[in-house]
């Protein structure tokens, strides 16, 4: 599904070790509801019974697919294609750029952000007006800036998703109204999204209620179209999306105690019902993951006898790693390379081994096993003490030794008196 976010390498933000894309979904079934207004708890007994007929449920960093319901159907995704539209922008302008509005004649159901022609609008302002209001003004704009034309860049937009190997997306305009051949699937957008959270920015605008654009003729303050965001604060994303062929579509994300999941659900009859879906789902993702410190930083994992002296210093951890796991499923540990003994001089936390974190089989990180503290030269004393006790010993059991002999030696003498005298009185 995704690379590994930074820290699991890392993915939520900042990133976390990576993987493949995941395409093995999942399917299970639904067995009972989850409150849909109702803050993050404890893993649900069973998946949510949600009512959107596309559906998908991933958690990043392990590459887990949770819930799966034809995540793979190609259906019309409305203004969700706005995702690939600020993806393409992104990749090829800065942030810090300035273009003019052009004309857009927008029917009276369309979300804009009323937008003047010949405006000159930094990109940043742009982005954030067709993210967070879905603004089709805005969409029109940056696509007839970046590509020269809608036409030119629709062609952008579809060369990304072939590089991204998004199968089951086509694109036919930048703004996502119905229209033969624009399309995506559950699993893609969240594929999609995936690549776009890497960017922090991204990240920080789809988690606004409001934002406020200073560019432009005006300042305008434009609220979030995804209400959960509004709402929740462990929801921070992603994008809305509505037309009479798509239906209520949705993409979103939820993060808490440093576990991201997110969630795509295409298809719902009504806006009540897509956020209820969208918060079942991501409510479940987070009750069965944790992240978890297999390994702490200064945690001790071994210990180890000085030569020459009846010492001990203490082998712990160089740092700490976290791991995000699926719960009843922890990482394990594993210590390699630990000497029995050391010798100094050795600086504090001087490498003398290894702990390996283990997890599904696999060797997930290795970090460094360190002395806790210096560990200096065994002294003269120290090393005399040393030899006394072993020449000591050696005494011990030579005596012991010389010992056994005399006393072998004694009793084969008195046994040859006795026969001796035996034999003497014989020939008498």
């Amino acid at each position: 599904m995704s690379a590994r976010p930074a820290g699991q390498g890392p993915a939520g933000p900042g990133g976390a070790p990576a993987r493949a894309w995941v395409l093995l979904l999942a399917a299970v079934c639904a067995l009972a509801a989850a409150a849909p207004y109702a803050a993050p708890t404890a893993a649900a007994a069973a998946p949510p019974a949600i009512r959107a007929p596309s559906a998908i449920l991933v958690e990043p960093a392990t590459g887990d697919v949770v819930l799966s319901r034809r995540a793979d159907a190609r259906r019309a995704i409305a203004s969700t294609t706005k995702l690939m539209t600020a993806l393409v922008v992104l990749d090829r302008k800065k942030l810090s750029d300035v273009v003019r509005a052009v004309p857009y004649r927008a029917l009276p159901v369309e979300s804009v952000a009323g937008l003047r022609a010949g405006e000159r609008l930094t990109v940043a302002d742009l982005v954030r007006a067709m993210l967070v209001a879905s603004a089709n003004d805005a969409a029109a704009t940056l696509a007839t800036r970046v590509g020269g034309s809608p036409r030119r860049f629709v062609a952008l937009m579809n060369a990304r998703a072939r590089s991204l190997g998004l199968r089951d997306t086509h694109f036919s305009n930048p703004i996502g109204l119905d229209e033969p051949g624009n399309y995506s699937s559950a699993s893609d957008l969240v594929k999609l999204t995936l690549i776009l959270r890497r960017e922090p920015f991204f990240r920080a605008v789809t988690d606004r209620a409001r934002v406020t654009l200073h560019s432009g003729a005006r300042p305008r303050t434009l609220l979030n179209r995804n209400l959960l965001v509004r709402r929740f604060a462990f929801v921070d994303g992603v994008k809305t999306g509505h037309t009479q062929q798509a239906g209520y579509v949705l993409v979103g994300s939820a993060s808490r105690g440093g576990v991201t999941v997110l969630s795509a659900v295409l298809g719902d009859a009504g806006e009540a019902a897509r956020d209820a879906d969208t918060l079942a789902l991501l409510r479940y993702g987070l009750g069965r993951y944790t992240r978890s410190a297999p390994v702490r930083r200064n945690e001790r994992f071994a210990t180890a006898r000085l030569r020459d002296r009846d010492e001990r210093v203490d082998l712990v951890a160089a740092r700490t790693v976290r791991w995000t796991v699926r719960r009843g499923e922890p990482a394990r540990t594993r210590v390699t390379g630990a000497p029995d003994v050391v010798d100094g001089p050795l600086p504090a936390r001087a490498r003398v081994g290894t702990v390996e974190v283990r997890w599904r089989g696999d060797v997930v990180a290795r970090v460094p096993l360190v002395t806790r503290t210096a560990v200096g030269s065994a002294g003269l004393l120290d090393r005399a003490d040393d030899l006394a006790g072993r020449t000591l010993v050696v005494f011990l059991l030579a005596g012991v030794a010389l010992g056994s002999l005399h006393l072998a030696l004694l009793r084969r003498r008195a046994r040859r008196r006795r026969a001796l005298q035996r034999g003497g009185t014989e020939v008498a």
